[in-house]
């Protein structure tokens, strides 16, 4: 089957250290860089397949392509996809979930650590080393993982594996509980209050939804320790950016690493931007990047597509 695939954006996936080549056994595979707004419908007017990691697919665009059958994400969020449109349109939409767990639990601790132990600026000034009577320096301070209590937000697959970590540095770990929600896991689950009260650290793992749009707000700022760490590797909604940053000015946490933001790509002016902050560790959406997690995400979509064919739901979101 000779079909069209249009990748959209393979530059947000792919840095030419990726095997393409099951997937171009699936059809004639064209790839793009980016694709801007104006340039979607020309690019996909032949298609029966688009995949995009983030350019925006909607009802305007998806008339564009009369062939068109698959709108496969290259992610697991959909949230750049007019769902409601392609089900009008009888259009299968499909993402790939789980293929960056491992990738965004390291990340989660390569934030930590460098929090913890401010590695980051002592490595950042090697100017100084040799106008030091001593070597050592005690500049900056450095904690210890040991005997601290890290507070996840989203006990999924993430948070499951982020955990795993936790407990091999001889860390306590907590759930943040939902009222009226029932776990079967094994975790101590803390209502909310108590979750922030007790945790030296808090990890964000949970889908963005009407109830988690803006979870990190003043109030619950407001609960957490002073020396307390947040982190967020999931969405920038989950977020309210710039009463973090006033915390983080205040000293009303210690510290924040932040790999989401709100927009992306941020506006020079964004907060988090602008705040100029030592104690706010910004990467920017690359906790998912490793290669291994990169062509499991590769593999996944060419599952998905022939299952797709096979008349088989894999992945489908709608």
């Amino acid at each position: 089957m000779n079909d069209q695939l249009v990748f959209l954006d393979l530059s947000t996936t792919n840095r030419d250290d990726l095997d393409f080549s099951e997937l171009e056994k699936l059809g004639t595979l064209l790839t793009y860089p980016t694709t801007a707004p104006h340039e979607i419908s020309e690019r996909i007017k032949d298609a029966q397949m688009v995949l995009s990691n983030k350019v925006v697919l909607g009802a305007a665009e998806m008339d564009s392509a009369p062939n068109l059958k698959l709108i496969q994400v290259v992610a697991t969020g959909v949230n750049n996809i007019d769902l409601d449109a392609a089900k009008e349109r009888n259009l299968a939409v499909c993402n790939v979930s789980g293929y960056s767990t491992e990738a965004v639990a390291q990340h989660v601790f390569a934030c930590l650590l460098n929090l913890t132990s401010n590695a980051h600026r002592f490595a950042a000034e090697p100017e100084k080393w040799a106008q030091s009577p001593i070597f050592t320096r005690l500049d900056y301070p450095v904690g210890e993982l040991c005997g601290k209590t890290l507070g996840i937000v989203g006990y999924g697959s993430i948070g499951k594996a982020v955990a795993r970590i936790a407990r091999a540095f001889g860390m306590d770990v907590v759930a943040y509980g939902r009222e009226g929600a029932n776990h079967s896991d094994d975790i101590t689950r803390l209502s909310p209050k108590a979750f922030f009260a007790a945790s030296d650290v808090v990890t964000l793992h949970c889908p963005l939804t009407e109830e988690t749009r803006h979870l990190i707000n003043r109030e619950t700022l407001s609960l957490m320790k002073s020396n307390a760490i947040l982190i967020n590797t999931g969405r920038g909604d989950l977020v309210d950016e710039e009463a973090l940053v006033d915390a983080l000015k205040a000293g009303k946490i210690a510290a924040a690493a932040i790999d989401v933001l709100t927009p992306e790509p941020p506006p020079a002016d964004h907060p988090f931007l602008a705040a100029g902050l030592d104690n706010l560790f910004i990467t920017p959406h690359t906790a998912w990047s490793a290669k291994e997690a990169r062509q499991r995400l590769l593999d996944g979509i060419v599952e998905n597509i022939r299952a797709f064919r096979n008349g088989e739901k894999v992945n489908r979101v709608v």
